[in-house]
């Protein structure tokens, strides 16, 4: 069975480019009904917390990425990373260095100083213990090979390799006694039987150390693809001066989770020309030879485009659900049932208009506007002492209306328009600015019958009275 896991350090919130690892990860698993493991790396206790787990944790479900069975703490697990450093010490690939700090910083500095490159030299991987200076914890590294060369067979990245002479021998457990990195993500991913680990190829030059404990204990190691890091707009390493990063803030500033999985899934692999590719269809299509190496830019208008398709396929009702709370915190009170009725009925002029959440919120405010409607500034140059009277007197009209309906409402209009020899945009735009306060919104007939009779002839009646 595919096994494929996540694996961020809780230190902050779930990045762009850990969404799009973790969806690979997901896509990989789902595709040949394999599992999709989480493990949350907080063996830096000094920078994890609680809040950033919560955040990764919310991050990976807003996205829709469900993983299998229990997130996993690596931290919990440090014992087991022990035991199995104890089981390398046993079996003579690893030994106990006597180094002190001071002793490591005085050997890289007289590299530096012979314009070598700064490694661990070695000095205790085949010393008797008994030499060990008294009060000194020993650290416990591995007895990398220094022979040969160690080769990653990489799904991306294709045959990588590394001369061993080039690798020091790197510490397993600190004299402290707590796991490195790199012991605990092998034993981790050993343990919780993953067969493929999907990262970013920062993680490369890791691979080939890992490996090495692999060999060292006698496992089988799992299969590696090392996608590319995401770029920002202008082509350098995206980082916060490019804007938002985290997955929360696509979703704070109106994108659906499903924009954001196709979004990601385009950012590095491809699938021939196809640029809208729903979840079913990724799943069936992914494959990691369709990961390319060169780097993505994160495009926002590409981003904003793909949200509007995505907005205008989706279910009315869940875009009033989804839509709500960005309303209610720029009212600042909650909507009710009438509201979101109001609303839901709103929602087919909205979807071919707006490319956000944000601005479906914005864009529908004046359906629950306090009376008198505030005007914007085009919105009130429209409404000038004689299009008021003109409106209060098609208010008139509209009073005498058999039906609240767009077309009942429509035809009035136009037949007032004729009357007074005026074309339609000189009273539809002035109607518009009277009914919504500004001088765009959904065709203003349905925008209308939508408010209702006695909401927007009490609109009208203000706009005349306060001319």
């Amino acid at each position: 069975m595919i096994v494929t896991r996540f694996a961020p350090s809780p230190t902050g919130y779930l990045h762009i480019g850990g969404g799009r690892t973790a969806l690979f990860n997901w896509l990989f698993a789902q595709h040949h009904q394999g599992k999709f493991l989480l493990r949350i790396e907080d063996t830096d206790r000094a920078r994890s917390t609680d809040a950033a787990v919560e955040a990764i944790l919310e991050g990976l479900k807003w996205l829709g990425l469900e993983w299998d069975g229990e997130a996993i703490s690596q931290f919990e697990r440090k014992d087991r990373h022990a035991e199995v450093v104890a089981e390398m010490l046993a079996n003579g690939t690893a030994y106990r260095c006597y180094c002190t700090p001071e002793e490591l910083d005085a050997m890289r500095e007289a590299q530096k100083a012979a314009g070598q490159q700064p490694r661990y030299d070695g000095r205790w991987r085949d010393r008797d213990p008994s030499e060990a200076p008294a009060g000194v914890a020993p650290a416990i590294r591995l007895k990398a090979p220094r022979e040969g060369e160690t080769v990653v067979k990489d799904h991306v990245q294709g045959e990588v390799k590394v001369q061993n002479s080039q690798l020091d021998d790197l510490i397993l457990l600190r004299s402290d006694g707590t796991p490195t990195y790199l012991l605990a993500v092998v034993v981790d991913d050993h343990d919780m039987g993953v067969t493929h680990v999907v990262r970013g190829d920062d993680h490369l030059t890791n691979t080939f150390r890992q490996l090495q404990i692999y060999n060292a204990m006698g496992w089988a190691a799992p299969e590696f693809a090392h996608i590319p890091l995401i770029h920002g707009p202008d082509g350098a390493k995206l980082s916060k001066r490019h804007g938002a990063l985290g997955i929360e803030a696509y979703r704070d500033m109106g994108f659906l989770p499903e924009t954001m999985r196709n979004y990601l899934l385009r950012l590095g692999w491809g699938h021939g020309d196809a640029e809208i590719i729903s979840t079913a269809q990724a799943i069936e299509w992914f494959t990691l030879e369709g990961i390319g190496r060169s780097p993505s830019r994160l495009d926002f208008a590409k981003m904003e485009n793909l949200n509007a398709h995505y907005i205008r396929e989706a279910d009315d009702a869940r875009l009033v659900t989804l839509t709500t709370p960005f309303i209610e915190a720029r009212i600042g009170r909650a909507l009710s049932d009438v509201e979101k009725d109001r609303l839901l009925r709103s929602i087919l002029g909205f979807k071919p208009r707006v490319k956000t959440l944000l601005e479906l919120a914005d864009g529908s405010l004046y359906l629950f506007a306090a009376r008198p409607l505030p005007l914007d500034e085009k919105a009130a140059s429209l409404l000038t002492t004689d299009v008021r009277s003109q409106i209060g007197a098609l208010a008139a009209k509209f009073a005498e209306a058999a039906e609240w309906k767009s077309g009942t409402l429509e035809a009035i209009v136009r037949d007032f328009a004729e009357a007074n020899g005026l074309k339609l945009g000189k009273v539809a735009q002035p109607l518009r600015a009277a009914l919504t306060g500004t001088s765009v919104s959904p065709p203003i007939f349905e925008v209308a019958e939508i408010l209702g009779r006695d909401e927007s002839l009490s609109r009208l009646e203000d706009i005349k009275n306060h001319g």
